[in-house]
């Protein structure tokens, strides 16, 4: 059919369905009318209720590709995205830090096991990376300089929470003042494993003073008095709120690990042993990382039950 055709036709269908149709349509494509009560309200002033409270408009400008790669997108998109589930991650365990300073373990809990579902959707976003060849990796890899994932101040609160603490971790922040003093507030606060301890030592448990009155800036060691305390724990009633939260706790160092083991893999399919863009060792490191868990004493005790 000829474009004269094509446009006697629309008018043709213009007059047939009516100019609201024509004009206005649906937002999902269906004949429904606008006019219609089970259609959604279409106009607004300025822009619509849902980009002021999303912000998807700033969102989906924030990629700046730095290469001609098609490739680049994808990995631009999930480092973002990582980021976002890093704040809600961090966002539920200072909710639960807080809770269990108020010895309110049910909303600990609950926000324990709502970290569990997102630390589930940010170890699936390895997935596009995963897959990374050497070559699709290396077409735009130069592009990233010295930029590298340790260098994320929301990945570094989040392993700050865990009692994963180092000094030198401040050290490539020096230039961003505000994130400086975030992270050096961060340093100096109790991880949310600390404050499970202190929990356990107010309902009587033998946690011993210098576990309590550690210096929290400093990365958490383990202690076989703790490991004492959970192994009691285990040991008891299943169903107590302290187990239930020892069990919470277990499922995020276990996702915890799956991601770090993860970011191994994906690293190592991507790029093999070369040094990593920010200068580290690359798998090396990742894999000194990966053989590491976190809230120790809890897989430990399992050997005492």
């Amino acid at each position: 059919m000829s474009h004269e055709a094509n446009a006697a036709h629309a008018t043709d269908e213009t007059r047939e369905t009516g100019p609201a149709h024509a004009v206005h349509g649906t937002p999902d494509g269906s004949p429904d009318s606008p006019d219609s009560p089970d259609s959604p309200h279409l106009d607004f002033a300025g822009t619509t209720p849902y980009e002021d409270y999303v912000k998807a408009d700033v969102l989906t400008h924030l990629q700046h590709l730095l290469s001609d790669d098609p490739g680049e997108m994808v990995f631009l998109v999930t480092t973002q995205v990582m980021e976002l589930w890093f704040t809600v991650i961090v966002h539920e365990w200072e909710t639960a830090s807080r809770a269990l300073r108020e010895d309110d373990v049910p909303t600990a809990v609950a926000a324990l096991k709502r970290s569990v579902r997102e630390l589930e959707a940010l170890n699936h976003s390895w997935k596009p990376l995963g897959q990374l060849t050497p070559a699709q990796f290396n077409s735009y890899r130069s592009s990233l300089g010295e930029g590298s994932g340790f260098q994320s101040a929301m990945y570094r609160r989040l392993e700050f929470l865990l009692g994963e603490k180092s000094a030198s971790m401040l050290v490539p922040h020096r230039g961003a003042p505000r994130v400086h003093a975030e992270l050096e507030k961060a340093l100096h606060e109790p991880s949310l494993y600390d404050e499970v301890l202190r929990l356990l030592a107010r309902r009587g448990y033998d946690i011993p003073d210098d576990v309590l009155k550690r210096d929290v800036s400093l990365k958490y060691e383990p202690s076989p008095r703790v490991e004492a305390v959970w192994t009691e724990l285990y040991a008891g009633d299943e169903s107590g709120d302290l187990a239930r939260l020892g069990e919470a706790l277990t499922d995020v160092a276990e996702l915890v690990w799956r991601w770090r083991n993860d970011h191994l893999v994906a690293t190592r399919r991507a790029m093999g042993a070369k040094t990593g863009t920010g200068g580290s060792a690359g798998v090396a490191w990742l894999e000194k990382r990966a053989s590491k868990n976190v809230f120790p004493e809890l897989w430990t005790a399992r050997s005492h039950v």
